[in-house]
Formats: structure tokens, C-alpha cells, sequence
């Protein structure tokens, strides 16, 4: 079981972060008329604002609450918040936008499978990648229900250890979550795997958030004559 461990959370991190880069950059070298978000707002406009928006909105916020929650060292934030008053923050921050997403996740799935000229001009991959980003997020609101169990923080800190060691490159890092719910070992699991298909999806479409539009010149247009 403990070679199990290692394999899984000592070694798959590390593959799944080679793929995720590499493969994104070879793509966006080789492969850019491929590199698109593939909207089907076009094709049908009827709900789709409000599910894509808590879609992406909710993705947004548990993005950057998982990373700063999980990568920001204990000994920053120890002197002015606990680490049993983070889990509560982060229960309920994330719980908030997992519904969110969930939501819109779910309202954007049903659209692919129900709508006849969304489902025709779409591929199984997108519906592929739509479903384990529903099924990432059901798995994120269900950790919530271990973690009510021990509100002490203690779980958090594992969790933030794992994390830390294995963008930091240390040794010993599957041994952080050695002993944690099985929950938060499949929720884990597959989101090394949402980074390891990434390159092949429509996903690297996050690579190219328009940013470069806010600072961009203003467009004049006159009218003839």
C-alpha cells in the first residue's frame, strides 16, 4: 500500500505536470489552429450566459482558493489566522463556489447531451472533459463532509504539506496524505488527471485569457464622409 502511495501521490504529480507543459507547448507550437475555446454560444444562446458564467466564475474562485489555501505556508498566516479558522473559511468559501460551479457545470453538460445542434457540432472529448469537471467538482463538495469531522485544521495542514513538497521538488511528499479520507485522495487524483489530459482538451484555452484587451488603445471609428 505504501508503494501504492508513493506511485500515486509521489510520482503521478510529477508525470501529469511534465504532460500538462510539455504538452501544452508543443501544441501551441505545432498545433494553434487547434488552440480554441470551441464556444457553442452561436449555435444556442438559450441559457448559456448563466451557466457559463457560474461556470467559470465558480472554477475561478476554487482555482485560487486552492492555491493559495494549499501553497501558502503555514508560518505566514499562523499569526493572525488558525489553522481551524482557514478549514472554516474554506469550507465555506469553497463550498459556495463549488456550487456554483456545479451549477453551471451540470447546466452546460445537460445542454451537450439534450440539445440536438449543440450535441452534433460538439466532439466526445468536450463532453468527456465537461463530465470530469462536474464529477471534480461533486468530489470537492463531498470532501466537505469529512472535513466537518475534524474542524481542528489538522487535515488542511496535510493537505498544504503535499502540496508544498511536490511543487517544491522535496522527497517524501505522498507521506503527507498517507492516513487522509479517501475522498480527498480520489478528488486529488483526478484533478492530476484534468492537468494530465489538458493539452489534448479545449482546456488550453485557459493558456490565452485575453488579457492584453485592458490595456489595448482605443478603437476610433468615424463615419464616412
Amino acid at each position: 500500500m505504501s508503494y501504492l502511495n508513493e506511485l500515486l501521490f509521489g510520482l503521478y504529480p510529477y508525470v501529469a505536470g511534465a504532460v500538462f507543459l510539455i504538452g501544452s507547448w508543443v501544441r501551441y507550437d505545432r498545433e494553434q489552429f487547434t488552440w480554441r475555446a470551441g464556444s457553442s454560444q452561436m449555435l444556442r444562446s438559450a441559457g448559456m450566459r448563466r451557466a457559463s458564467n457560474l461556470f467559470h466564475v465558480g472554477i475561478l474562485m476554487i482555482f485560487f482558493g486552492h492555491l493559495v489555501g494549499l501553497l501558502t505556508p503555514h508560518a505566514v498566516y499562523e499569526v493572525f489566522l488558525t489553522s481551524a479558522a482557514k478549514q472554516k473559511l474554506a469550507i465555506t468559501f469553497g463550498g459556495i463556489a463549488g456550487v456554483m460551479c456545479w451549477i453551471g457545470a451540470f447546466s452546460l453538460f445537460k445542454r451537450r447531451l439534450t440539445d440536438p445542434r449543440v450535441r452534433n457540432t460538439g466532439s466526445r472529448n468536450d463532453l468527456l472533459v465537461i463530465a470530469l469537471l462536474l464529477a471534480q467538482v461533486t468530489l470537492g463538495l463531498l470532501t466537505i463532509l469529512p472535513s466537518l469531522g475534524h474542524m481542528d485544521g489538522s487535515v488542511m495542514l496535510q493537505l498544504a504539506a503535499w502540496a508544498q513538497a511536490i511543487v517544491t521538488f522535496q522527497g517524501g511528499a505522498a507521506a503527507h496524505i498517507a492516513d487522509v479520507n479517501v475522498l480527498y485522495k480520489i478528488h486529488i487524483l483526478l484533478g492530476l488527471t484534468l492537468f494530465l489530459i489538458f493539452p489534448f482538451t479545449r482546456l488550453v484555452h485557459v493558456w490565452s485569457v485575453p488579457v492584453k484587451y485592458l490595456a489595448r488603445s482605443y478603437q476610433i471609428v468615424r463615419a464616412r464622409g
